[in-house]
């Protein structure tokens, strides 16, 4: 009699047949830094996760890097906010000034990435610059966006990170860091970035102050050939590597992504679904370590050859595999 079970029957040799692994060096860490903070300030709907000031952020970044973690994914947030994101284009301002003490702080034992938007930001909330008449203007976003991207490479980001899900903005972004002498600057384009409920712990991470929603640029979660769609965009447009947001709820897509393309790709496993698994293991309703190694598996089965996760730290440490 055939017996699969023969290759379950000790956590040896399911290890040694084991189809998926997921390593540290697989994972990126997104961190929070805020201007003016004294201490780093938790974030109520994301245990465990902070907004951090720029000593906790070095520190931070150098226990990615001893980790053996891929990268950090910075996100910055300013104390005054306009209607043009102007502290995204400030060479003094947070984002800026985190991506050069990170830098410092790891070299080249940890990839420093930045997140090129502007939501964190405008007054507005939103991914960019508006018209008159409220709607966002997407090819003024676009010159914004290429600044920002350029002053982050100065700054001395391996990788930008553009997530505003503008039309055009990987190719204007490549074309301004080519330009400016970061043609080694790579950048990873958040190609198929959904519209989804999903978000709504990051709004706090980042001090969001949206009004509304962002479904006439975020993609609607009813689509997978509009999302290759964008995907063979910012691949034709020069992306080195492609995204996958949320992760969760968007498997199908990512392993149609993972189909579709030979560059890289990631997923971001977003605040939302860290925050329902915290909270119902918080409840005692799921066993929470099998939970994250289940979640972060699922991602990289469906086909992410890089997950951006808060238990990026957590998993590595635990898990003990080195780079």
């Amino acid at each position: 009699m055939v017996r699969p079970r023969r290759l379950r029957t000790t956590a040896a040799i399911r290890s040694m047949v084991a189809e998926t692994t997921v390593q540290p060096r697989q994972l990126i860490l997104p961190l929070f830094v805020a201007e003016g903070l004294a201490e780093p300030r938790p974030i109520t709907s994301m245990p465990g996760v902070v907004q951090h000031t720029l000593d906790s952020l070095r520190r931070a970044g150098a226990a990615a890097a001893e980790a053996g973690l891929a990268g950090v994914m910075l996100f910055g947030i300013p104390e005054e906010k306009d209607a043009r994101g102007s502290g995204a284009v400030d060479p003094n301002g947070i984002l800026t000034v985190a991506i050069e003490a990170v830098r410092d702080e790891v070299g080249d034992d940890c990839l420093v990435m930045s997140d090129v938007c502007l939501d964190e930001f405008t007054d507005h909330g939103h991914c960019g610059v508006l018209t008159d008449s409220g709607v966002v203007d997407n090819d003024a976003t676009v010159e914004i966006y290429a600044e920002m991207a350029s002053l982050h490479a100065a700054a001395g980001a391996h990788l930008v990170a553009p997530s505003g899900m503008m039309d055009g903005q990987v190719a204007a972004i490549r074309a301004t860091l080519d330009a400016d002498g970061y043609a080694d600057v790579a950048i990873m384009a958040y190609a198929a970035k959904y519209a989804s409920a999903f978000y709504g712990p990051f709004r706090e991470a980042v001090s969001s102050s949206l009004q509304g929603d962002r479904k006439t640029y975020q993609q609607d979660p009813a689509n997978i050939r509009e999302a290759l769609r964008e995907v063979a965009l910012d691949v034709a447009e020069g992306a080195d590597l492609v995204m996958v947001k949320p992760a969760l709820g968007y498997l199908d897509v990512l392993a149609a992504v993972r189909h579709a393309v030979d560059l890289p790709v990631a997923a971001y496993n977003v605040s939302g679904e860290y925050a329902m698994v915290e909270a119902a293991a918080a409840q005692g309703w799921i066993e929470r370590e099998r939970a994250i190694d289940e979640t972060l598996l699922s991602i990289r089965r469906a086909g992410a050859d890089a997950v951006l996760t808060y238990w990026a730290l957590e998993y590595a440490r635990r898990s003990g595999v080195a780079r």
